[in-house]
């Protein structure tokens, strides 16, 4: 299943006010490549994506409060060839931990994208991202 990593694909951040978390990320030297919203039943999800010294933040604004105690990494994603192929390897692996019956294809999203999350043993979320 290896054969499908191509690396990490990004690092999530929960934030309460995406203004001021693109204005702290530019100001310590970051820079936005991409900006988006994702429609949900709570309202819309705030979305950008920051380069930070070549690793990839995506800031994500939930529409109701998200609890930050434990932090504000909900989850990681790893770029991969093929998002169904690198699942049927997981699968075989004995991986059956996937949140949703199949892969998610979002076109209008940072250009276009395919993903699919999955938890690791300790509830962790994984996303297999291949960009469109």
């Amino acid at each position: 299943m290896k054969e499908h990593y191509q690396g990490l694909g990004h690092v999530a951040v929960y934030t309460r006010d995406m203004g001021q978390s693109i204005a702290f990320y530019e100001t310590i030297g970051g820079s936005v490549l991409r900006r988006g919203s994702v429609s949900t039943p709570a309202g819309e999800k705030l979305l950008a994506l920051v380069d930070l010294g070549g690793v990839t933040l995506e800031l994500i604004q939930s529409p109701t409060p998200v609890s930050m105690e434990e932090g504000n990494l909900p989850h990681f994603a790893i770029y991969v060839d093929d998002v169904d192929a690198a699942a049927a390897d997981l699968r075989s692996a004995g991986v059956d931990t996937f949140l949703t019956p199949e892969k998610r294809v979002v076109p209008g999203l940072f250009g276009g994208l395919e993903n699919w999350f999955f938890t690791g043993p300790s509830g962790e979320q994984i996303e297999l991202l291949k960009m469109l």
